[in-house]
């Protein structure tokens, strides 16, 4: 009998949980259901009503009790069309509403595999995983292709969110505190944002790697180098079926011919071989030796001399 557990994609962001929840969400047998960062604040109150208004929200028992009844009911696909109605305010939040409601109905009729696609749940990922019995899939990706791919977005970080949350500061992120508190206090340019970010996240990684040897890590290079063998080892270990059909998606989502980036932001199509060294052609060698020297010792945790 297939594993039905949930699934939680998560990692940094900008390494490809996009990407990957979509592959996994091919799975013909079975049915996997693709749900887009209920945690992130940006979410849907209707598919998840719990009260996630900072990015990167950290939930543990301690402070559970706002967040355990949404999140379940979210995993047991039951919406909740009062809170939607209340954070309603266009025509397109209507349409989305009558959209959203519609394919949760759907959903709770057969009940597929949820999968969370959610990065901004990574601080949170150890709780997911014991509250609601997740299987985790936690990507990686180079602290350059994560800086460039920052810098092309133009996003900021809002580092006051890390301060607004005392567990968190005090469970995982004591050690940076002088440091966030001075990001928070002062915006720094983009490039000292990306760094920080990129080893406050990745610290996290590491620890997880060590805490929780049954899941599955993966570095967005790797998938990038050879999609189809990473992919069907990841339906192996998920418990998903593959198929010829399945193929033919991963090929299509990664195989030359695609773009190496896109102003997309709902595409997934990438030819992901080249993507992979994309920041050595944009970031100016000043950057790269900047972000290098800044994200040191972290990276060594999961790159090499080489991968520069």
């Amino acid at each position: 009998m297939p594993d039905r557990r949930p699934i939680l994609v998560t990692g940094s962001h900008r390494s490809g949980t996009g990407w990957v929840g979509e592959m996994l969400a091919a799975s013909p047998d079975p049915r996997v259901a693709y749900i887009w960062e209920p945690f992130s604040p940006l979410a849907r109150p209707g598919i998840c009503p719990a009260p996630f208004d900072r990015w990167f929200q950290y939930v543990i028992e301690e402070n559970e009790a706002a967040f355990r009844g949404p999140v379940r009911d979210m995993l047991d696909y039951r919406y909740h069309p009062a809170a939607e109605l209340r954070a309603t305010r266009t025509p397109k939040d209507l349409g989305r509403f009558a959209r959203d409601w519609a394919t949760v109905i759907t959903r709770r009729r057969s009940h597929p595999v949820p999968l969370l696609k959610d990065p901004i749940a990574l601080f949170s990922s150890e709780w997911i995983a014991d509250t609601f019995d997740t299987r985790v899939v936690v990507l990686i990706r180079h602290p350059a292709a994560f800086t460039n791919s920052l810098l092309s977005k133009q996003l900021r970080h809002p580092f006051e969110d890390f301060l607004a949350q005392p567990l968190m500061m005090r469970d995982l992120l004591a050690g940076r505190a002088d440091e966030i508190s001075r990001f928070a206090e002062t915006e720094q340019p983009p490039l000292e944002q990306s760094i920080l970010l990129w080893n406050v996240i990745h610290e996290q990684i590491a620890r997880f790697r060590v805490a929780r040897p049954d899941w599955i890590f993966r570095r967005h290079e790797d998938l990038s180098r050879d999609a189809v063998q990473c992919f069907r080892d990841l339906y192996g270990r998920l418990d998903l079926t593959w198929t010829d059909q399945v193929e033919r998606v991963v090929r299509e989502h990664s195989g030359a011919g695609n773009p190496q980036e896109t102003t997309d932001p709902a595409s997934h199509r990438r030819d992901s071989a080249k993507a992979i060294t994309a920041w050595k052609r944009r970031l100016d060698a000043a950057q790269i030796a900047r972000i290098r020297e800044g994200t040191d010792p972290v990276w060594r945790a999961f790159y090499d001399d080489d991968d520069w």
